[in-house]
């Protein structure tokens, strides 16, 4: 058969099957009275089981050694194809993967898409210090939103984590998809950073967010949503931070927030606002409503615990209520029968009246 046939019914192009020639590869048997080359059965069969190993991805090179060497082991072989594909895999998905970073951050130009791959590349470096001036760095152009989230919910590194956060809220509510789902992850590590992330982004959709992370099982979720919405003056913090003055975590930071709830106007949802016994209605909360709500829960938790140290951190959270119920009830405080409750109500009112 001439190569032109062979080239034909094997579908090998007539220049590859002279290369194969010239590597000693698959060469015809014969030559024609005019010279032309001549494949036999035996050569169509030694050319097929070449395609065949050139479709597993073995060079010409190893093609050779596996036809012509007795001694060549197809399994180790078999196994390095293995681990090389692999790799080129893991290598293309990762290639896939940045791709759809740069894409999602809708570059309008070249200068977009470079300033985004610097700083994709950036966020994979070891070093924080890299990683953080990579995010603080960043002038306008196009962000990718989808990776800072995706970073944020991975980072350990205090710094970087702060920056990433601040990014992610210049971004206002675009990555709150992806915090959002980490908020559903089952690693308590990962909803710890959602939720500060969260806590960064100044919008209404946030603000819901956080209210949901009230309910999260971990108590460090829990305290960052409720010390956020604190900060928003969102009644539906208060449960959650009067729980953390009792339990003692973080209780002078939960204090001050119940003190800028308390002094309003507030905002309430009642569909996730929940003070204990009593309910802030949904909307505009006055001050001194919210205020004396406040007093109410606390002046509760004093007459249910005999614990002397939640007894003191309630009284010391006092101090940070405005209004005249909060001043009512440690003026009785300074005749409780702890002497420590009485002597710290008697230093806030003095602190009070000057």
């Amino acid at each position: 058969m001439l190569i032109g046939e062979v080239s034909r019914r094997c579908g090998v192009s007539t220049r590859m099957l002279r290369h194969y020639d010239t590597l000693g590869l698959v060469r015809p048997t014969g030559r024609t009275s005019g010279g032309y080359r001549e494949y036999t059965t035996a050569d169509i069969a030694r050319l097929f089981h070449v395609e065949c190993l050139r479709t597993l991805g073995l060079s010409l090179h190893d093609a050779k050694r596996a036809l012509d060497d007795p001694e060549f082991a197809p399994a180790d072989l078999v196994g390095d194809l293995i681990d090389h594909t692999r790799a080129r895999i893991a290598a293309e998905r990762e290639l896939l993967h940045r791709l759809e970073r740069v894409d999602a951050a809708a570059p309008a130009d070249w200068s977009d898409v470079t300033g985004v791959v610097a700083l994709l590349r950036a966020l994979e470096s070891d070093s924080g210090a890299a990683r953080q001036q990579a995010v603080l760095t960043q002038h306008g152009g196009a962000l990718p939103v989808a990776a800072l989230v995706e970073a944020a919910l991975a980072e350990d590194d205090a710094n970087v984590a702060g920056a990433l956060r601040w990014s992610l809220a210049r971004a206002g509510g675009a990555g709150l998809a992806g915090l959002a789902a980490g908020l559903d992850a089952p690693e308590p590590e990962i909803r710890r950073r959602a939720a500060g992330a969260i806590a960064a982004v100044p919008t209404a959709a946030a603000t819901g967010l956080l209210r949901t992370a009230l309910a999260d099982s971990d108590p460090t979720v829990r305290d960052r949503a409720a010390l956020a919405l604190g900060a928003r003056r969102d009644t539906a913090a208060v449960a959650a931070l009067l729980d953390m003055i009792v339990a003692g975590r973080a209780d002078i930071e939960a204090a001050e927030a119940l003190g800028v709830i308390a002094a309003g106007p507030t905002t309430a949802d009642s569909s996730t606002t929940d003070i204990a016994a009593t309910d802030i209605a949904a909307g505009d909360v006055s001050a001194a409503d919210s205020g004396a709500e406040i007093v109410t829960e606390l002046r509760a938790t004093l007459t249910d615990t005999g614990d002397p140290a939640v007894r003191l951190r309630i009284t010391q959270a006092l101090a940070e209520i405005p209004g005249p119920a909060a001043h009512h009830a440690l003026t009785e405080l300074t005749t409780d029968s702890d002497r420590t409750v009485a002597a710290t109500a008697t230093a806030i009112i003095g602190r009070r009246d000057h």
